[in-house]
């Protein structure tokens, strides 16, 4: 996959390559995409942040676009793409001001 085949503020339910190499579903909240990556969130998981390549994408199943008020909220310096160059997960609590988180 590349990157024009995502949106931000988007949930996928995917195909993917973990990073063990094992080809694994996932349903994820895609906050920022970057050239080479994207941050997303695992929406059946915990609340861990993940940088992911596109070429780890290997198909997309349904694409859901999430309304404003629904939207997760993540302060922009945890998004920026210095903040990821040398990790693949961060532990973040997300929110949404219409869920009551």
């Amino acid at each position: 996959m590349k990157k024009d085949d995502f949106k931000p503020d988007t949930r996928y339910t995917v195909t993917w390559r973990d990073y063990d190499g094992k080809v694994r579903p996932a349903n994820l909240y895609v906050y920022r995409l970057y050239d080479n990556f994207m941050i997303a969130r695992k929406t059946d998981h915990s609340g861990f942040l993940y940088k992911i390549g596109y070429d780890q994408i290997l198909k997309i199943v349904k694409e859901t676009a999430v309304s404003k008020e629904l939207q997760f909220r993540i302060p922009d310096a945890v998004l920026k793409e210095s903040s990821w160059t040398d990790r693949t997960v961060m532990e973040r609590y997300s929110s949404s001001p219409a869920l009551g988180k």
